[in-house]
């Protein structure tokens, strides 16, 4: 029997395959394997799906921006730079999209231009907590998005603000490191689709969520955990929760007794993505 090769392969079904394996091995192995494995690799239906690494700027270890630069003999690229580069392999086909720390307002503006069919999208603390913040005229550019990803709870007013006038499908939301008071709880119920919610580690006093609770009326998914502000056994809450499917408050308390501010904003970012 004859024995068949990779490069052999119909072009759409390489394609299909070199979606999947991620972008490191895109960008460092698989253009140095055959000329058909090079071309299939700049096919934009092999970019839809961009998670960068949590950091492509540490001084204490090698990244991927490090390993991309050492294998195309390139002496500088920002974290900006590289992140615009990955992003454009897409033509404006990519639909799910997690940014990493280090990037600036101008990878942001350049998402918001490039990216027409995002459906997924995560924006790092380091992009949000700019005082000149593009991110809510990013996200009015966002028709499809369903599905948003938040280092911090900055300016969430404006951001639901305008997911309410952009996104109609919009139905996730995640934030790490929040502070819901008042305003940002009713702005959450404004959010007349939203189903899964994670709010996991943020400070939300008791009256804050009940508003949640009374006002999300479709939520499936509502992650509380290890929250300050309430007590994850009172009976009120629970009651309130009892219509939602997937509803996780362990670990939540009234007060902080330990106040352990060690925790890493973003690790709970893509914390919340990989667990739901």
């Amino acid at each position: 029997m004859e024995e068949r090769k990779w490069e052999d392969l119909e072009f759409y079904c390489l394609v299909n395959v070199l979606g999947r394996v991620g972008m490191e091995s895109l960008l460092l192995d698989v253009p140095f394997v055959c000329k058909s494995w090079y071309k299939a690799s700049l096919d934009p239906s092999c970019w839809k799906h961009l998670v960068f690494p949590k950091d492509l700027d540490l001084e204490w270890d090698s990244t991927l921006l490090d390993r991309f630069k050492d294998k195309y003999k390139i002496e500088n690229c920002s974290v900006d730079a590289f992140t615009k580069f990955v992003v454009g392999r897409s033509h404006g086909k990519c639909t799910g999209l997690f940014l990493p720390n280090g990037c600036t307002e101008e990878v942001a503006k350049y998402v918001a231009d490039e990216c027409p069919a995002l459906i997924t999208l995560s924006l790092p603390y380091d992009i949000i907590r700019s005082e000149s913040s593009i991110v809510p005229s990013l996200i009015g550019k966002c028709e499809h998005l369903e599905n948003l990803w938040l280092g911090s709870s900055i300016n969430l007013e404006n951001i639901i603000t305008q997911i309410s006038l952009a996104c109609n499908k919009f139905s996730g939301l995640s934030i790490s490191s929040a502070t819901i008071h008042e305003e940002e709880a009713s702005a959450i119920v404004n959010l007349p689709n939203i189903k899964c919610l994670i709010l996991r580690r943020a400070r939300i006093d008791f009256g804050n969520l009940v508003i949640i609770l009374q006002g999300c009326k479709n939520l499936v998914h509502l992650d509380a955990r290890d929250c300050i502000g309430f007590d994850s056994d009172d009976e009120e809450v629970l009651e309130l929760a009892s219509h939602i499917k997937t509803f996780k408050c362990d670990g939540s308390m009234l007060y902080d007794y330990e106040d352990d501010c060690a925790i890493d904003p973003d690790d709970l970012l893509y914390d919340g993505y990989i667990s739901y």
